[in-house]
C-alpha cells in the first residue's frame, strides 16, 4: 500500500530519512480493526519522529502520522483518536504510564489504511468534513484539553496564545474567541500576526512585546524561548498551561520568584482523551467552528508538506490525502 514512512532516523536532517512509497502491511494486534484513511493530517510529532524522538532505530520502518478520518469496516466516518492505551486501562488515556501514540509502536495514519483498537474509532459528526475531522485528533484536541479542561478558564476571561500560526496555537485562537475568551496572540512574523487577528484573535503582537493587560492564563506550546515572557504576562493567581516545547525545554530564566511570589500555577497537559475528542467535535458542530487548513496535498506529495513544516511555512494544518 502506498505509505509515508521513516526509513532512517536523521536528527541533523530529518526530511532524508522519509521515503513515500509502497510499504508492507505491519502486524498488529488481531483484535484490532481496520480504517480506511481519507485524510490525514501533519503534525511537529512527526517532524519529531524523523529525529528519533519517540521512536528507536530498531523498530523501523515506520509509518507515520497520527491523525487521520476515514471509513470503518462498516462504511460510517470515523475519526481515529491516536493515544494507544494498554488493553485493560479504562481511566484517562493520556495518564496510562505505559500509553504510546500511533507511529510510536504501532504503524501510523499515512497510509491507505490503519489499524486501530476498536475503542480508538470515534464517530464523526456529520457538520463535519473528512479533511477537516483529519485536524482533530492531535492539534486540536491538544488545544481542546489545554483551554477547557486544564486552565480554569471561563466565557469572558482572557488568554495568551504563544507562537501564532502552528497547528495547536490556530485551533488555540479560534476555540478560545468561539468560548468568549479575550484572545492575545504573539508571533514573530507580522502577516502570521494578522492572519491571527482574522481567525480570533482581539490582538496580536510581536513575540516579547509587552500586552495591553495581564492575562488570566498562557497557552505554551514554544517553550524556553517565550516562557520567560509567559510568566511576565500572568495576572497574580494565573495559570500557565505548557502541552510543547518546540523551541527548547530549558528557559534561561525561570521566574520562579515570579511564580511563588505571585502565586501561579503551572499545568502540564497532553493531547486528550476519546470523551474530549468526542465533545471536542460536538463543540464544533455546535458553533460552527472549523479547523485552519492550509493546504491540501496528495499523500504522494507528502515530502513537500514536510519541508514546509520544517521551514515554518505553514498555518494551521496541513492534510493529505491518499
Amino acid at each position: 500500500m502506498l505509505a509515508v514512512y521513516v526509513e532512517k532516523l536523521n536528527d541533523d536532517d530529518p526530511i532524508a530519512g522519509l521515503v513515500v512509497g509502497e510499504a508492507p502491511q505491519a502486524e498488529t494486534p488481531g483484535d484490532w480493526v481496520t480504517v480506511q484513511v481519507k485524510a490525514a493530517a501533519l503534525n511537529q510529532h512527526d517532524l519529531w519522529s524523523l529525529k528519533g524522538v519517540g521512536l528507536s532505530a530498531e523498530r523501523l520502518p515506520m509509518v507515520l502520522g497520527c491523525d487521520a478520518a476515514g471509513l470503518d469496516e462498516d462504511g460510517n466516518e470515523v475519526v481515529v483518536h491516536a493515544v494507544i492505551t494498554d488493553p485493560s486501562w479504562r481511566a484517562d488515556e493520556t495518564l496510562d504510564p505505559s500509553r504510546s501514540l500511533l507511529s510510536e509502536r504501532y504503524p501510523g495514519t499515512f497510509a491507505e489504511t490503519v489499524r486501530v483498537p476498536r475503542r480508538n474509532v470515534v464517530a464523526k459528526p456529520d457538520g463535519l468534513s473528512l479533511e477537516e475531522a483529519s485536524c482533530l485528533p492531535t492539534a486540536w484536541l491538544t488545544a481542546y484539553r489545554m483551554l477547557f479542561t486544564q486552565s480554569g478558564l471561563r466565557p469572558g476571561d482572557s488568554v495568551l496564545v504563544q507562537g501564532a500560526g502552528g497547528g495547536v496555537a490556530t485551533a488555540l485562537i479560534v476555540l478560545a474567541h468561539a468560548a468568549g475568551l479575550r484572545v492575545f496572540a504573539t508571533s514573530r512574523d507580522e502577516s502570521k500576526r494578522a492572519r491571527a487577528e482574522e481567525i480570533g484573535a482581539d490582538e496580536a503582537v510581536e513575540t516579547g512585546a509587552r500586552l495591553p493587560q495581564r492575562v488570566d492564563a498562557v497557552m505554551e506550546t514554544v517553550g524556553a524561548a517565550t516562557w520567560s515572557h509567559s510568566i511576565k504576562s500572568l495576572r497574580p493567581g494565573g495559570t500557565l498551561v505548557i502541552a510543547g516545547a518546540t523551541a527548547g525545554f530549558t528557559p534561561e530564566v525561570g521566574e520562579l520568584n515570579r511564580i511563588f511570589f505571585l502565586q501561579l500555577r503551572i499545568q502540564g497537559s497532553t493531547m486528550g482523551t476519546r470523551d474530549e475528542l468526542s465533545q471536542l467535535m460536538q463543540f464544533m458542530s455546535l458553533t460552527g467552528v472549523r479547523p485552519v487548513v492550509d493546504r491540501t496535498l496528495a499523500m504522494a506529495d507528502a515530502r513537500d508538506g514536510f519541508v514546509a513544516l520544517a521551514e515554518g511555512d505553514v498555518f494551521g494544518k496541513l492534510v493529505l490525502t491518499p
